[in-house]
């Protein structure tokens, strides 16, 4: 709590918060010279109001990472439809702030439909395109967080690739939205993060469970790969590469609608919309 308290208090500072205490050194290096009593009162007022909204930030970042531990701990892992998006005339860091509405449907839960405002930024285009989002619910109250992470798995921005052994064969599950959040599931009710590689020999229930979803997944895909050096031992392999990843290019149609989405919330202007398009459409 200590350090969230000095990381917002440097951040209150850096926003104008150094002028209460600038007052104040001010006043006591010329207070026998000609004391400026206005100057000691508004920059103990600003100091004092600089403590205050430290400690409000802080104490509203801790709750928030509390709740977020929280959803990751015991909530509900749903798929949510992107059922309408608008503006807000808001922008954050030179970024479209842009509501989302969305239908929410999970596991044990009874489906809703909510509202999120959400940034615009060029690494979550390709989930709004996709029109569906990964989102950890409170099954208890319905509050819910987008999982950024999970979505650009499900959504197919990241690879997720799956080697059974005894069928000496590499299943790509890459973009199966429905296959991959059953594994996702079963991995979070498991405790076992995603951003890593997963070797499931040491939990034969487990590991069950995935390669069932993978088998089942892979009878659609006949064509898929056989592994390249098959290990000894039965080994079921989830590779996840968050950090580094190559997502399939774009086809024309898909790069128009993200260009239409990024016009749409003001993310480029009218002459660089018709510009783009332009270069787009020649490329056909």
């Amino acid at each position: 709590m200590f350090a969230r308290y000095l990381k917002s208090q440097l951040i209150v500072l850096l926003c104008g918060g150094l002028v209460g205490p600038i007052f104040l050194i001010v006043f006591f290096a010329t207070k026998d010279l000609f004391p400026q009593w206005w100057m000691f009162y508004v920059g103990l007022l600003i100091t004092a109001a600089d403590v205050l909204i430290a400690l409000a930030l802080a104490g509203y970042s801790a709750k928030s990472s509390a709740s977020t531990a929280a959803l990751q701990q015991s909530g509900v892992l749903a798929l949510a439809q992107i059922t309408g998006m608008g503006e807000t005339g808001v922008r954050i860091n030179e970024q479209p702030l842009i509501s989302l509405n969305l239908h929410i449907e999970g596991p044990g839960l009874t489906p809703f439909d909510a509202t999120d405002r959400v940034r615009v930024s060029v690494t979550r285009m390709g989930n709004f395109n996709q029109r569906k989002l990964v989102v950890l619910v409170d099954p208890a109250t319905n509050k819910f967080q987008i999982d950024w992470e999970r979505s650009a798995l499900v959504n197919g921005l990241m690879p997720a690739q799956f080697t059974i052994a005894e069928d000496n064969r590499t299943y790509d599950l890459s973009g199966q939205a429905g296959p991959l959040m059953e594994i996702l599931q079963i991995l979070k009710a498991n405790r076992i993060p995603l951003n890593q590689m997963v070797d499931l020999r040491s939990n034969p229930a487990l590991r069950q469970q995935v390669v069932a979803v993978v088998r089942r997944a892979g009878a659609q895909q006949p064509q898929a790969a056989p592994a390249t050096a098959p290990a000894p031992a039965p080994v079921v392999t989830p590779v996840v590469a968050p950090a580094s990843f190559t997502a399939p290019a774009p086809s024309i149609s898909q790069r128009l609608q993200e260009l239409e989405t990024l016009r749409a919330t003001g993310a480029v202007s009218e002459q660089e919309y018709k510009a783009k398009r332009s270069q787009i459409i020649s490329e056909i």
